[in-house]
This record gives C-alpha cells, structure tokens and sequence, in this order.
C-alpha cells in the first residue's frame, strides 16, 4: 500500500469516528435522557447539558427560519463538506489530514441533524457566573478543533515539508 493512501484511509477514519461519536451523544440526549423534555441538567458548576435547536450554523447565525434555507443551508455545507474529502484525498501532511477529517465528520454529523430534524442538537453549555458560552456539540468541538489545528500549522509549520509518498 502506498503512503498517501495509509493518510487519506486515517483522514477518513478520523471523520468517522467523530461522526460516529456526535450521532451517539446526539441520540443519548435526544432519546435517551430525553433532554428535550428536561431542558437542562446541572452536571458542574460551571457546565450544564442544555437543549438547544440550533437553525443556524456555528453560533447561531444565519438562521434557517423555513425550509428553503434549510436545504439551501445542507446543500451549501454538503458542498463545504464535498470540498474538505477531496483535501483529504489530496493532503500529505498527516496533521492536516488529521484536522480535515475532525472537520469533515463534525459537518456530516451536523448535516445529518438538519437534513432529518431541521436544526442542529446542541447540549454541552459551559458557562462561568452570569457569563454563558455557546451551546455546542461534539460535531461543533470537532470542527472547532480541526481549524484551530489547521491555523496552527499554517502559522508555525510552514517551512515543514510533506510526507513523501
């Protein structure tokens, strides 16, 4: 087997674990805690699960309040998504590879909640005294995680060389 394929097959891997990962903690929420019907739940004091309905995308912007923009808003980010596979396909460095696929499987786990439900299930919300932060999920951290590891390596790695094939 040769090397470039060994790193596209573990960009892959990666996207798949954390798409595996976010649909089981979005069904043990949704289904199993039923968080829905309790709200929020108290597990810190600094960190509750909260039920939150996200329309829009990370943050809450741009908001899909009807069904047009909600397949507008999977069509544009299975695009985001389609674009981030090919980079796997393509990428030789294995930290790179290594954050597309955290991207790559947080934006199908969230294209998948929105195609089905129309929203995104978010549930993990921290907060510090009166200060509260997004509500998240583990699609949001995988994403968030993969670009901050993409910035990293564009700002500090860039007279590192790529992984021969």
């Amino acid at each position: 087997m040769r090397r470039g394929c060994g790193v596209k097959a573990f960009g892959y891997s990666v996207a798949a674990v954390v798409f595996v990962l976010d649909q089981l903690s979005k069904y043990w929420v949704t289904y199993v805690l039923d968080l829905r019907t309790l709200g929020s739940v108290e597990l810190l004091p600094v960190f509750n699960l909260t039920w939150v309905e996200n329309t829009g995308v990370s943050t809450g912007l741009f908001r899909a309040e009807t069904d047009k923009m909600r397949w507008l808003l999977v069509a544009a980010t299975l695009a985001i998504a389609l674009a981030v596979a090919v980079w796997i396909a393509r990428e030789k460095n294995r930290w790179d590879v290594f954050a597309l696929g955290l991207v790559l499987g947080g934006a199908l786990g969230n294209i998948v909640d929105r195609a089905r439900y129309g929203y995104v299930v978010d549930f993990f919300h921290a907060y510090w005294r009166d200060h509260h932060f997004y509500v998240f999920n583990v699609a949001d951290a995988a994403i968030s995680c993969g670009v901050m590891v993409l910035l990293a390596r564009a700002l500090w790695a860039r007279d590192a060389q790529p992984v021969k094939e």
